[in-house]
This record gives C-alpha cells, sequence and structure tokens, in this order.
C-alpha cells in the first residue's frame, strides 16, 4: 500500500488479486477513474436513455448504470444457453434481469424496456463475442418475454408492499417476516424490496427475513427426509465404495456375461433373492444402458446358469457409473458372486439407438434452419419416440418444421457410417464437437459424427460429444417424420418425432385418415383442404342464420305456452319480456337481452335459456331509465333462486345466473315477474 508521503507498507497478504480486470484497465487507458465512463458502458447508457427519453447522467444516472451492466450480463448468460427459472443458475439471471428491469420502471418507462437495447449491445460487442449475434433473437425475445411477466409481478408487489407499509404506521424497518412474505407467496425478490423501501427512508429486517428463509429450508428438508429418499441413496455410496464402478459393454453387444456384485430388496442389500422378489442386481459389467443423458434404461432378461430368470424392466445409473437392473425374479434363486448371462431386448435397443441418433441430426438440422442461438435443453429417448427441448424464442412454421425434416432425411439416405471416438474434452471441441452447456464432461468423452457436408469445414454433417448407444449407419435410422412442435417455457420449445417402423406406421394411419375422410365426402383425397374449407365457410354462415332465427323466435313468438309465451306485458305500468328459450346457448342471452331492452324503449326483459342437459341460465336486463328503481342483479338472483341456482352477478342494467334445475324455468319467471310487480307497486 502507497502512502500520500510515497511510502509504502507491505500487505498482510501479498500477491492477492487486485481487481484490476479489463474494465479498470480501459479506465485508466482512457483517463478516467470510473468504469461506466468508458466506452464499453457508455454506449450502453446513452442507448438505455435514449429509449427512455431521459437524461443519461441526470437523477437517473444510476439506474441507467444497472441497466447498462445487467443488459450485458443477461445477454452473455442467455447466449451461453442459460434461461431465466426459479433454480440454479437460471435464477441468479431471472435476478440480475428482474433488477434491472425494476431500475427500467424508477426511470418511468411504462413498457419493457431491455429488448429494445440488444441491438446496441450487438453493435458494441457482437464482433468480440460472435456467440452474441448468433442469439440475438433469443436474448431479445427472451428478454421481452420476462420483462412484459415481471412488470404484472412488479405491480402486484409493489401495491402489496404500499400496504404493508402503511401498516407500519411510519417505522422506519419492515419486519423479516412481511419480507419474506412477498418473496415466498408472491414472487417478489428481497433486493427488489429493499430497493423499493431504499427511496422511502425504510429498510428490511434482514434478519427475520433469514429467519423465515431458514424455518422455509427446514421444513423442506425435513418433509424430504421423512419420504426415505436419503436413506436410500446413501445405499448406494456404500455400495460404489464397496464394488466399484460398472464395466459398460453396450457399444458393441447386446449379450454378455457379468458377475452378481450386489443384490438389493426394498433398498436393503441381501446375499441371496428368492422367486417372486423385486430385485435390484448390480454386476461387474453389463450391456444394459443405464439411464441417462434423456436415453431411457435397456430392459431384457438375465440368466444363471442354474436357471434362474430375472426380467430386466428397466436399468439406472447410480452416481454416475453403477448400472443398477431393476426387475422381479420369475423363477430360480440369484445369489451374490452368481456369473449370469444378461440379454438385452435387441429390438427395443435397435430403436432407442435409431431415435437417440435422430436427436443428434435434428439438433444440427435445427441450427441451420433456425440459427445457431439453437441448443439442446432436453430430451427424452426411447424405443416408441424421441422429444427434443431447444431454446428457440417463437413457434416454428410449418415450412421450418418441412425444411428440418426434408434435411434430416436428406441425411439418412446418405447411410454413411458413425464413426465414434474417445478424446479429451477440449481436443473434442477444438475438433469441432458440439458440446452441451452446463453438462460434465468427464477426462475422456465419446465423440459421434455423423452424415456427411462437403461444406463444413471437418467434411461431418454432425458432431456431438455423446456416452449414448447410437446406430451403426445413418440409415438405419430408416425415417424421421415430426408429430408435434409446442412450448415447454419461455423460450423453450419441444418437438416430438418418430423414426423406422414407428415413422412408417404413423404415415400409413395418417394416409389412412385421409383416405377415410376423403371417402366420407366422396371426393378425392387431393381435394379434401379445399372441400374443408368450404364446409367451415359454409358452416359459419349456417350458424350465423341460426343465430338471427333464435334470435327472430325469442322476440317474436314460438312454442312453449303458458304465462312464459305472453309477448309484453305490463306490470304496475312497467313493460316487461319475459320468455323461456329452448336450445340457445346461454352465452348468447346478452345480446338476446339487448334487443329485447331496444324493442320495449322503457322496460325490463328476462329470458331463461334450457339445454339439453336439464340446466337453465337466467337473465335479465332493466333500461336506463328504470335502473334506479329496478336492480337487474336483485331480479336475476330472484329468478336464479327458483331454479335452485345461487348468486348472479352483472350491473344494474344487466345481470347473469344460472341454475340446476331447467324445469323449473317458468317459476324463474313468475319470480322475475312478481319482484318487478312488488316493486312497482312499492313505488
Amino acid at each position: 500500500e502507497q502512502h500520500e508521503d510515497g511510502s509504502r507498507t507491505r500487505l498482510p497478504k501479498p500477491s492477492i488479486d487486485t481487481g484490476m480486470g479489463l474494465e479498470r484497465m480501459a479506465a485508466v487507458m482512457q483517463g478516467t477513474y470510473d468504469n461506466y465512463a468508458t466506452d464499453l458502458m457508455r454506449s450502453l447508457i446513452v442507448a438505455s436513455a435514449e429509449a427512455s427519453k431521459s437524461d443519461p447522467d441526470g437523477s437517473h444516472a444510476v439506474s441507467h448504470r444497472v441497466i447498462a451492466d445487467h443488459l450485458r450480463s443477461s445477454s452473455f448468460l442467455i447466449a451461453d444457453g442459460v434461461m431465466p427459472s426459479n433454480e440454479g443458475r437460471g435464477y441468479v439471471l431471472r435476478r440480475i434481469m428482474r433488477r434491472a428491469m425494476r431500475h427500467a420502471q424508477l426511470v418511468g418507462v411504462s413498457e419493457p424496456l431491455m429488448y429494445r437495447l440488444v441491438p446496441a449491445l450487438v453493435r458494441q460487442m457482437g464482433e468480440a463475442y460472435p456467440e452474441l449475434r448468433r442469439a440475438e433473437a433469443l436474448v431479445t425475445e427472451t428478454l421481452k418475454l420476462e420483462e412484459t411477466r415481471f412488470r404484472e409481478t412488479l405491480t402486484r408487489g409493489l401495491k402489496l408492499l404500499d400496504e404493508e407499509v402503511e401498516k407500519q404506521q411510519g417505522k422506519g424497518v419492515l419486519p423479516g417476516e412481511v419480507a419474506f412474505k412477498l418473496y415466498d407467496t408472491y414472487g417478489f425478490p428481497l433486493d427488489l424490496t429493499q430497493d423499493a423501501l431504499r427511496a422511502r427512508g425504510m429498510s428490511v429486517d434482514q434478519t427475520g427475513f433469514d429467519a423465515a428463509m431458514a424455518k422455509q429450508r427446514q421444513d423442506a428438508r425435513a418433509a424430504w427426509a421423512g419420504s426415505g429418499e436419503k436413506a436410500t441413496e446413501a445405499v448406494w455410496f456404500e455400495l460404489r465404495d464397496k464394488v466399484g464402478a460398472t464395466e459398460f459393454l453396450g457399444y458393441e453387444t447386446e449379450v454378455a456375461e457379468g458377475k452378481i456384485v450386489a443384490l438389493l430388496v426394498d433398498g436393503a442389500p441381501v446375499d441371496t433373492v428368492e422367486a417372486g422378489a423385486e430385485a435390484a442386481i448390480v454386476t461387474n459389467q453389463t450391456p444394459f444402458y443405464g439411464e441417462s443423458g434423456g436415453q431411457i434404461g435397456d430392459t431384457g432378461v438375465i440368466f444363471s446358469a442354474d436357471g434362474a430368470e430375472f426380467p430386466v424392466i428397466d436399468t439406472v445409473k447410480k452416481l454416475g457409473d453403477m448400472h443398477v437392473h431393476i426387475g422381479k425374479l420369475a423363477r430360480g434363486r440369484l445369489k451374490l458372486g452368481d456369473i449370469v448371462e444378461m440379454k438385452v431386448d435387441k429390438a427395443l435397443r435397435d430403436a432407442t439407438r435409431a431415435n437417440h441418433s435422430a436427436t443428434h441430426l435434428l439438433h444440427e438440422a435445427l441450427r441451420r434452419v433456425l440459427g445457431e442461438h439453437v441448443t439442446q435443453k432436453g430430451s427424452m429417448v426411447g424405443p416408441e419416440r424421441l422429444r427434443f427441448d431447444f431454446s428457440h424464442p417463437k413457434p416454428m412454421t410449418a415450412e421450418e418444421i418441412t425444411e428440418v425434416e426434408t434435411i434430416v432425411n436428406g441425411v439418412i439416405r446418405q447411410n454413411v457410417e458413425v464413426s465414434t471416438r474417445l478424446m479429451t474434452p477440449d481436443d473434442a471441441i477444438a475438433a469441432g464437437a458440439l458440446a452441451l452447456f452446463g453438462e460434465k464432461y468427464g477426462d475422456e468423452v465419446r465423440v459421434l459424427a455423423m452424415g456427411r457436408d462437403e461444406d463444413n469445414a471437418n467434411g461431418t454433417y454432425s458432431v456431438e460429444l455423446c456416452g449414448g448407444t447410437h446406430v451403426r449407419r445413418v440409415g438405419d435410422i430408416a425415417i424421421f417424420k415430426i408429430v408435434s412442435e409446442s412450448a415447454v417455457a419461455s423460450g423453450i420449445r419441444r418437438i416430438e418425432a418418430l423414426t423406422g417402423e414407428g415413422a412408417r406406421a404413423y404415415l400409413v394411419q395418417q394416409e389412412r385418415m385421409l383416405k377415410e375422410a376423403a371417402g366420407a365426402l366422396r371426393i378425392a383425397p387431393e381435394d379434401l383442404p379445399s372441400r374443408v374449407v368450404s364446409l367451415m365457410e359454409e358452416r359459419k354462415r349456417l350458424e350465423r342464420e341460426l343465430a338471427q332465427a333464435k334470435k327472430q323466435l325469442a322476440m317474436g313468438g314460438g312454442s312453449g305456452g303458458g304465462a312464459a309465451e305472453t309477448q309484453v306485458q305490463e306490470l304496475g305500468g312497467v313493460k316487461i319480456i319475459a320468455r323461456k328459450l329452448e336450445g340457445v346457448n346461454p352465452k348468447d342471452l346478452r345480446g338476446l337481452i339487448d334487443d329485447g331492452k331496444k324493442q320495449l324503449g322503457s322496460g325490463v326483459v328476462a329470458f331463461v335459456a334450457v339445454s339439453e342437459d336439464g340446466k337453465g341460465a337466467i337473465a335479465v336486463g332493466v333500461t336506463e331509465d328504470l335502473t334506479s328503481r329496478y336492480n337487474a342483479v336483485e331480479l336475476v338472483k330472484a329468478g336464479a333462486a327458483a331454479m335452485g341456482g345461487k348468486g348472479g352477478g352483472g350491473r344494474p342494467d344487466m345481470a347473469q345466473a344460472g341454475g340446476p334445475d331447467a324445469a323449473k324455468a317458468d317459476a324463474a319467471l313468475d319470480a322475475v315477474r312478481a319482484a318487478v310487480g312488488e316493486l312497482a307497486g312499492a313505488a
């Protein structure tokens, strides 16, 4: 430490990081003490000020700095594959984003702001960080959706905070349990509560907040411990230390011998398993793939030399490298040390292989069609179908889905051999392999190369790190068909697809349904789309005509009989229309009430719609000149009560309610008439 007189004092811990990072070095080089005055940050601050029509150095200077700083960090996290969520790194991202969004609100911006600043960030840093430019669409859409939703949370949270502050009657500290309630129940983060209170000269009781948080965690841990999961998982740690990892042979074979090194029944180690018992078996080596990386576990059978037969219904991985075979011993006895023959269900394994390899081809096709911002966010691969989650801000169009299918099927038809190499993660990525953000890779990884593409530097269509099982040649996939594309979460889409026999069966079924539909209309299959369009237009026309006919019937007469059929009555000098309507949708009652009020000019209108299932709905309208004497809400309640209903809602001039017993529709109308008559007499 150098003092003003030039003397120096040795630091208590020499050689520690001084914090002289890129931004501080840039500040020195640009002749300023302020990191935010450097060209790295100033352009973003100015962009924020221009978008919000405010002074970058005025009263909101701190807010503009927060927005610029957090815009940059949020955008880089999203570009690296992190998406906002309520846990893990996604929660860190969400808190960073929300703090900036809170300051955008403080500046006075009424609409989402941050997504409009992304182009300025890309111009500033996109050349040095090309991944930022590639992910610009994803970053923009994610920020826009998150800020739109957060503004709703912010409005609700600030209102609740105002109410709680008023209850404190001038106290300078908000109780910790109140701040925790805002956080836990209404999703209002503590730092935003603190920011909002700081402007009022208040603070949060941090000790009380921490205590409430600790209690919640303690309750959650107690509930989890009570489930028995903790004790069960401890067994696997002990077994792993005792028997070691399982050697996986399934890349090369579906049949192998192994030695039983552990047996478990009801989560407890045993020496023998008798017929009829459900058990878990661990062997020193296995051809069975344990569920991981999105690929489900293998099924099959384990035999012993003395006739024991153990159908394997699932295979799971424990602690990353111990394969556990789950099933029920069909016959015989198994004991520790037995040498067993292990056979994987080849048909299911082959179908799973095809689906898993197809996910690699799909991933690359999505990146080519939608952009390099696409990254895998999850998958499920089984013998029946594949499911693939990926980052993308909006639904795929039909044209994009068709293009992806065309690309994948084109690679499948190449029928080139799938190559596998063992490499270090760094060497694999340097060679062009696609690694998944957030995945943990060991010292050695399997690198899968599929397809041929002369335009690629390595001449290969897809290169990824993957420990799953795959086809020998891409042609083994046979055919690829996308059956659905949907949303999973903000910025995350999901594709479900079929390969091989599953895809063929799906296409056969689609063709059969197409022919059946065309046959029912007595047209050629190729004419079905245009005929469906014309039928829909015809249906809309008929629905309009039917609605008009029902309206005319309601207003001009019809069957029914009794007092309910009377068109216009007068009760105490007040005109009233009261009718029972068969086959009218309750949602159409409001329009009919308006028409009735226009017909009367002055008066009360009451209609009961009777549905086929025996339920009723009643609506009552009162013209504006009579609302001081008659309240539609009170009248409709009287009618609903006669049909066994309760309540009713609306306005003094229009109200509606339901009734479970439409057989009492006439009684409901009589109740409305009686109520009108009583009020007329009272007047």
